[in-house]
């Protein structure tokens, strides 16, 4: 099979492209590296059945291209930066959304005809059922990341009904593990490194979350692809936990020996549109025969050991 991987130099996305050359397929990575990372992509550059195509999702005519000849699509290019949707709220819109509608008609014009879309969990905003199940009541957006997101999984579902495509939408929580370059843990232990004596937390530590090994998330899109044959299939993909923000920070600490003095900032929530709990139901996914390998936890400590061996990342990331 011959597929193509938006954003494909990211975090997600080079992890994908590496599994699906892994298992003998021919992989298109597109990506524009406003993100991405070089390095991510050196073991996929040394296979023949890899091709890298540096464009933005916002080039029709270069996307367009880039998926002639695929038979499914993995759209994983976004704007991942939830904190700073209200600095910044026309990226959402473009990188997300048009950007979600230009991959479609690119696949459209392409005669590709499969998608997979990295959706969120913040699509729920403050869910009032946990954990909370696809068919939840429907939420009132709280993030211009989460609403860009839903835009995204309406225009698929539509697309899927007016023109044949087969959709589907995975809802995430966050993601650990090897290549992981923005976040929670990304954010502490740079600032542990510059002062271990003392942490500053966005909100009140209190905040639940849920967060899924990158290496179970991909287990789980392969799995549903391979199964689930609807014209929509929606899966929600996280732990069957969660964990305070605290709980992570003494997991980090406690990892690197320190014990900082915690200075907290706001109230329950870290920044506009951040859901202090987040805990998705994963029945759906898990009646597949899926279920994640590593507890949160371990995905904590082997995100952070991956940091350890590649500080250049941080000093990447300014």
């Amino acid at each position: 099979m011959r597929y193509c991987v938006t954003g494909g130099a990211g975090f997600i996305g080079s992890t994908l492209v590496d599994r699906l050359l892994s298992l003998g397929h021919t992989v298109v990575a597109y990506d524009n590296f406003s993100t991405g990372v070089e390095s991510f992509l050196d073991a996929a550059r040394a296979n023949p059945a890899f091709t890298l195509v540096r464009g933005d999702t916002l080039d029709l005519p270069t996307l367009t291209a880039a998926m002639e000849g695929c038979d499914a699509v993995f759209h994983l290019a976004a704007n991942a930066d939830v904190r700073f949707g209200t600095e910044h709220p026309r990226k959402d819109l473009e990188q997300n959304t048009l950007a979600t509608f230009n991959v479609l008609e690119a696949m459209r014009v392409a005669g590709v005809r499969r998608i997979a879309f990295s959706s969120t969990g913040s699509i729920y905003g403050e869910a009032a059922v946990f954990p909370t199940p696809e068919d939840a009541p429907f939420p009132v957006q709280t993030s211009l990341y989460g609403a860009s997101k839903l835009s995204g999984e309406g225009m698929i579902a539509a697309y899927c009904e007016g023109f044949g495509f087969q959709g589907y939408l995975f809802r995430f929580v966050s993601i650990l593990g090897e290549r992981y370059t923005h976040g929670h843990i990304f954010d502490f232990y740079k600032r542990l490194r510059a002062n271990p004596n003392e942490l500053y937390v966005l909100g009140n530590g209190l905040q639940r979350k849920s967060y899924l090994y990158v290496q179970d998330c991909i287990n789980a899109i392969l799995l549903a692809m391979e199964t689930a044959q609807a014209k929509v299939n929606i899966f929600n993909l996280g732990a069957d936990e969660y964990c305070q923000v605290n709980d992570s920070i003494g997991w980090i600490t406690g990892h690197l020996g320190l014990t900082p003095a915690l200075r907290y900032s706001g109230g329950e929530r870290g920044w506009i549109g951040d859901s202090p709990f987040i805990f998705l139901d994963c029945g759906k996914i898990r009646a597949l025969g899926w279920k994640p390998t590593l507890t949160i936890r371990d995905g904590v400590i082997r995100t952070l050991d991956y940091l350890q061996a590649n500080q250049q990342l941080l000093e990447a990331r300014g």
